[in-house]
């Protein structure tokens, strides 16, 4: 059990960020994140890697968003995104065999114009 410092501190290790449900505007769960993605350069996290849609890690599909769109909830237990589950599965995505496309620019181009986020590129 993690002691009183890891729970109080501001800062999370990306094992514990990986496998966190993802919950959306009404509460329900609507994911769980797969990867977050790191900037080489500055080191900030740039983006989430999702799975929605998957039953016992087969099937589904992956949408990968930006990082100012998750706010950790503390009561649910996982983060929480202000938009329904049809407007996420709605959004570009691509399937597990094409996880590369997450780092075409074009993909994130059109995931970022999606998601209404200033590019940080």
């Amino acid at each position: 059990m993690p002691n009183e410092n890891v729970r109080s501190s501001a800062l999370i290790g990306s094992d514990r960020v990986e496998g966190t449900a993802v919950y959306g505007a009404n509460g329900d769960k609507i994911g769980t994140v797969e990867r977050v993605l790191i900037e080489k350069r500055s080191g900030q996290a740039r983006d989430v890697e999702i799975s929605v849609g998957s039953f016992l890690g087969m099937g589904g599909e992956l949408h990968s968003l930006p990082w100012e769109k998750f706010e950790y909830d503390s009561e649910l237990g996982g983060y929480h995104l202000d938009v329904t589950e049809d407007r996420l599965k709605e959004a570009p995505s691509y399937k597990d065999s094409e996880r590369d496309t997450v780092y075409d620019r074009d993909y994130q181009t059109r995931a970022y114009e999606y998601w209404a986020v200033t590019p940080y590129w």
